[in-house]
C-alpha cells in the first residue's frame, strides 16, 4: 500500500492558485522527510512570490538554505527588481552548470519560469525538456503553447495523463491545450474550470480560465461577471485585468481603468506591450501623413 501524500493538499492549493490556503496547510505537517521539508518549503515561498511578497522570501531564506531554496530566493529576487535579473540569471547559469546540483528538480522548474519570463523558450526547454515531476511536464506544455507548437505540448500532456489521467496539472494542461486547439475544444476546457470550482475553493486561475473559455465561445457578460468576481479577490492581479480589458473592448465598456492598473502592476506584461508597440506604430502612420 502506497504512503500517503503528506504534501497534496499544499501542492494542489498551490495548482490552482489557492496561495494563501497552500500556506496555511502547510503549518500541521508532520513527519517529513528532509526532501519533503524542503519541498513544502519551496511551495509556500512560491506561495509568497505568487502574492508578491518577494522580501519576506528574500529576507528569510539565508546563505545556509538548500539549494532548492536558494532557486525559489532567485526567482524572488528577478520579479522583485528588474535590476536583478542580470546577476540572477547569471547565478541560475551557474548553478545550472554545476553537475552536483544542477539537476534538482525544483531547481530546474525556476529556471523554467524565469527563462520563460525571459521568452527564452529554447533555453528554458533544455532545463525542463527531461522532465521527472509534474510540474515540470505542465511547464513543459506551457513552454510548448507559448512557442505555437501545439503537437510538442499534446505529447507533454499524454505522457502526464500515463503518470496520473486525474492530476491536477494534467488537468490543467488538458484545458491550456484546448485553449490553445480551439473551436469545439473550447467546451472541454470550460468543463475541466467547471469541475474544478466545483470541487476545490474559486480562486483567480480558474475563475479567469472559465472567463476565456467564455469570451472564446462569445459569452462575454459571463466573462464579465467571472472577472469581476476575480477581481474581488485580488484586485491587481495581472492576468485578470488584462483580460477584462479584452473583455471590455468587447462589451464596447471602457478599459482604460483596467488596463491603467495592469501598467502599474505589471508593465512588462504582453498586452501592455502589444498595445504600447500598436499606439506607437499609430503614431509613426499618422507623421507620415501629417
Amino acid at each position: 500500500m502506497a504512503a500517503p501524500d503528506l504534501l497534496f493538499s499544499v501542492r494542489n492549493n498551490f495548482h490552482i492558485g489557492a496561495y494563501q490556503a497552500a500556506i496555511n496547510s502547510s503549518t500541521n505537517l508532520s513527519n517529513l522527510s528532509p526532501d519533503e521539508a524542503i519541498e513544502r518549503d519551496s511551495l509556500v515561498y512560491r506561495s509568497y512570490i505568487a502574492q508578491s511578497s518577494y522580501e519576506l522570501v528574500i529576507s528569510e531564506i539565508d546563505s545556509s538554505a538548500a539549494t532548492p531554496l536558494q532557486a525559489v530566493k532567485l526567482l524572488a529576487l528577478y520579479l522583485s527588481d528588474p535590476g536583478n535579473k542580470e546577476s540572477t540569471i547569471s547565478n541560475l547559469h551557474e548553478w545550472l552548470s554545476d553537475p552536483a546540483i544542477g539537476n534538482n528538480p525544483i531547481l530546474r522548474t525556476i529556471a523554467g519560469i524565469i527563462y520563460m519570463h525571459e521568452q527564452d523558450y529554447n533555453e528554458a526547454l533544455k532545463h525542463t525538456h527531461a522532465g521527472g515531476t509534474m510540474e515540470l511536464h505542465a511547464l513543459n506544455v506551457q513552454i510548448f503553447l507559448k512557442m505555437h507548437r501545439t503537437d510538442y505540448a499534446e505529447k507533454q500532456l499524454r505522457i502526464m495523463q500515463q503518470i496520473d489521467e486525474d492530476h491536477t496539472l494534467t488537468q490543467l494542461a488538458n484545458a491550456w491545450i484546448n485553449l490553445a486547439v480551439g473551436g469545439s475544444k473550447i467546451q472541454e476546457a470550460y468543463l475541466i474550470f467547471q469541475d474544478f470550482s466545483e470541487k476545490y475553493q474559486m480562486t483567480s486561475l480558474i475563475l479567469n480560465g472559465k472567463a476565456v473559455c467564455s469570451m472564446h465561445m462569445g459569452n462575454f457578460d459571463e466573462a464579465e461577471s467571472l472577472l469581476l468576481e476575480a477581481l474581488n479577490k485580488d484586485t491587481k492581479d495581472p492576468e485578470t485585468l488584462a483580460n477584462m480589458v479584452v473583455c471590455c473592448l468587447h462589451l464596447g465598456k471602457p478599459s482604460s481603468r483596467y488596463l491603467s492598473q495592469l501598467k502599474l502592476s505589471q508593465a512588462d506584461h504582453m498586452l501592455v506591450k502589444c498595445i504600447s508597440a500598436g499606439e506607437e506604430a499609430f503614431d509613426r502612420a499618422v507623421q507620415t501623413v501629417a
